[in-house]
């Protein structure tokens, strides 16, 4: 019944820090649009997105417990993770984890981990070459 998915919303204490370090440390590129009147923000990266939930928007369809840092996400690097630690190095991110070997929806991976500016749990991974 479920093939794939869309989007997902993430939801933000602070709307700018949170697209700072979306677009300066990840690479997403902002969107903004019109949803029935109200300006609405996006973080896109390849064909998904995140739509982002800051303090002050009262949208009527949500979770019925919005939190900020209650995301626990992995995304695939397109790039070698070597340079990925280099990248977060250079933009003075600290890596809490890793690099390790875990397991992913599809293969294995190679992975280290982040926190956003939430505290949400950001994994960046690259395939696990055994």
């Amino acid at each position: 019944m479920v093939k794939d998915f869309d989007h997902v919303v993430l939801t933000t204490a602070n709307l700018d820090k949170c697209l700072d370090f979306y677009t300066r440390v990840l690479g997403m590129q902002v969107e903004r649009y019109d949803s029935r009147g109200t300006e609405r923000v996006a973080l896109r990266f390849g064909d998904r997105k995140f739509n982002v939930h800051p303090p002050e928007l009262n949208a009527s369809l949500k979770a019925d417990k919005p939190t900020p840092g209650s995301l626990d996400m992995c995304f695939l690097a397109d790039r070698p993770l070597t340079e990925v630690i280099a990248h977060l190095t250079a933009c003075n991110v600290t890596i809490i984890a890793g690099p390790d070997k875990r397991q992913g929806a599809r293969f294995d991976l190679r992975s280290v981990y982040m926190r956003d500016p939430d505290n949400n749990l950001v994994e960046i991974a690259e395939p696990y070459d055994k």
